[in-house]
């Protein structure tokens, strides 16, 4: 996919401007150990590949976007729009992990440029260890909103409920922290290249690498799926180069 490159000296416009903006204020801060968060979590579940359940801690705070990457956003940051569904409130699909990465990247920098972030800010996918944090919302149940899975159509898409990748995001309810379309909607890449079980996964919230691998962790589940892929817990691991107008972002937002 190509993308737009932009100089030193070249000035964003005011679309893009008012765009970074939106993205911008759109970040909720995630505060590990405040309030009813836990500064630690179990990860994982008693599913083969999500297993062993593990500790994990954060000694860092860090914001998540409150929607996976619309379209308008990115088509102002790269200069295209790949998306079989198009809408620009639509989440930005048919994205390889390569494309997300670069996304992450540029908009880094025009937003250092918009002076909206600092130098040592810097906007990137989550781990999958952070990415469950997030979702669970200090929760210890199947989904965000609890185990009744018939409460699942009232927080995300899925088979149950969507045609295709249409309606605009945060349509439906959020999790306590105010994520929206964390179960369902579209997949989201993750920095893991993932492994078949947690036996040497991190504790600390990084990511979990093998060099070795082409593979990346998709998590959340899609319109495309069902139900029991839509869980706080359910990993896929898939090519890198995976596309499919199931699969999209959402970013975080960190000190590097």
């Amino acid at each position: 996919m190509l993308f737009t490159t932009m100089t030193n000296a070249e000035e964003l416009t005011d679309t893009q401007k008012k765009l970074l903006k939106t993205f911008h204020d759109e970040f909720v801060l995630i505060t590990p150990g405040k309030g009813d968060f836990p500064k630690s979590f179990e990860m994982g579940s008693a599913a083969a590949n999500e297993s062993p359940k593990h500790k994990v801690s954060f000694n860092y705070s860090f914001y998540v976007a409150k929607y996976e990457v619309p379209q308008n956003l990115w088509e102002a940051v790269t200069g295209s729009n790949p998306s079989r569904w198009k809408g620009a409130r639509n989440s930005v699909e048919e994205l390889t992990f390569n494309d997300a990465q670069k996304f992450c990247k540029t908009v880094t920098d025009m937003m250092r440029k918009a002076k909206l972030i600092d130098q040592n800010q810097e906007i990137r996918l989550p781990s999958e260890a952070e990415w469950e944090y997030f979702a669970r919302a200090g929760t210890k149940t199947v989904y965000s909103f609890g185990d009744d899975v018939k409460l699942l159509s009232d927080y995300g898409w899925f088979t149950g409920n969507a045609a295709g990748n249409d309606p605009p995001v945060g349509v439906k309810k959020p999790n306590a922290w105010g994520l929206y379309d964390i179960h369902g909607y579209l997949w989201e890449w993750c920095t893991d290249t993932g492994s078949d079980s947690y036996k040497a996964a991190p504790k600390d919230g990084s990511a979990q690498i093998n060099n070795k691998l082409k593979t990346r962790v998709l998590r959340g589940g899609s319109w495309k799926d069902k139900a029991e892929k839509l869980t706080s817990s359910y990993r896929f691991i898939a090519p890198a180069d995976l596309t499919d107008d199931a699969v999209g972002l959402r970013c975080i937002l960190t000190k590097q």
